[in-house]
């Protein structure tokens, strides 16, 4: 006959338990195996007279009990109606789990992924995130853009190290602060600092943070960058190109860093790119990744966007790797267009 661990290990569908047996017996016996049923439904067994003690059971935790002396057909309706309750519950309670997370995402997506704030007709902006390998599980990807009361734009995007929710809750806090630095009239070279302290105080474990810091001037024909560990953009103009990244600092939370600024002239029309690695990193059909000059490779032949529905299939055509390798990786896509 095989022991109570046996059995227990085979994750049975519905546990019969005799109350009247020696030793552990009466409710006792009850509490002993719901500490060891491991969820599946209990039905107990009480004597001819004892159904006092089958009533205290279920309101004890067991799903039924029975008489001895019922007839068979009553034992077997009993356990299958009790596999049938347990079955119902772990369904609602999965589903209430579900939805807990649905809106639990969709709290921290709102603070991951806002709307810009920007007023000038002659831009476009457009957006895509995508977490790792299709989960429904947020990162601690985030981006966001603002324009300011001088005219000039300012755009961020940012990649907190690992995934899940407390990622994503501190991916939610740099954002927000990013934002509150730049409307608060934050000179540009103290925001990086800035969020590298909000970092340090906020996070709960040795997270850091990639950061790339954009300002676009009043006239749209300076872009300027600051690099805390992160990929330069890519500029749409007559060619895509990388631009330059080699003032790029230390990341956010691992050394206390200085992040230059580097500036570059440009002319409208022009589109600029800014992503996170998941972008550059999924692999190919032959093994190899596909890398910053493969992702710049991909946008080559590609004109400057003339509306936000051409910027919108531009975005489109950068995430197609990522969604065809399911890369394990969230990625996040910013995109600015200055006609």
């Amino acid at each position: 006959m095989p022991s109570e661990t046996e059995v227990l290990s085979a994750h049975p569908d519905c546990i019969l338990v005799d109350l009247g047996l020696p030793g552990l017996s009466g409710l006792e016996a009850l509490d002993a195996m719901l500490e060891r049923a491991d969820g599946a439904p209990v039905v107990v067994l009480t004597g001819l007279h004892d159904r006092e003690t089958g009533v205290s059971a279920v309101a004890r935790g067991a799903a039924d009990f029975l008489v001895k002396g019922d007839p068979s057909e009553a034992l077997a309706r009993s356990i299958r109606y009790a596999v049938e309750r347990s079955q119902a519950e772990s369904a609602r309670a999965l589903w209430r789990e579900t939805e807990l997370l649905r809106g639990e995402n969709l709290r921290l997506e709102r603070g991951l992924l806002p709307r810009p704030l920007l007023v000038d007709p002659a831009t476009a902006w457009a957006s895509r995130y995508r977490p790792g390998a299709g989960s429904a599980v947020l990162g601690g990807d985030f981006f966001d853009t603002v324009e300011t009361e001088d005219g000039s734009i300012r755009m961020v995007i940012g990649d907190v190290s690992g995934h899940g929710p407390e990622e994503a809750a501190l991916g939610v806090c740099l954002r927000i602060a990013w934002r509150t630095l730049v409307l608060a009239g934050r000179p540009d070279d103290e925001v990086l600092p800035g969020l590298d302290a909000v970092l340090r105080a906020e996070r709960q474990a040795d997270h850091f943070c990639t950061v790339c810091d954009v300002t676009v001037s009043p006239d749209r024909r300076h872009v300027s960058t600051r690099l805390a560990g992160h990929p330069p953009p890519v500029l749409v103009a007559a060619q895509p190109a990388l631009l330059d990244g080699t003032h790029r600092g230390a990341p956010l939370g691992i050394a206390r860093s200085v992040w230059p600024t580097a500036t570059i002239d440009v002319d409208p029309p022009w589109c600029l790119l800014m992503f996170t690695d998941g972008l550059f990193e999924p692999k190919l059909d032959d093994g190899t990744r596909l890398g910053l000059e493969g992702m710049v490779d991909l946008l080559q032949g590609v004109s400057v966007p003339q509306s936000e529905e051409d910027l919108d299939q531009l975005l489109d055509t950068m995430q197609q790797p990522h969604v065809a390798a399911s890369h394990d990786d969230d990625v996040a896509v910013l995109g600015l267009l200055v006609r």
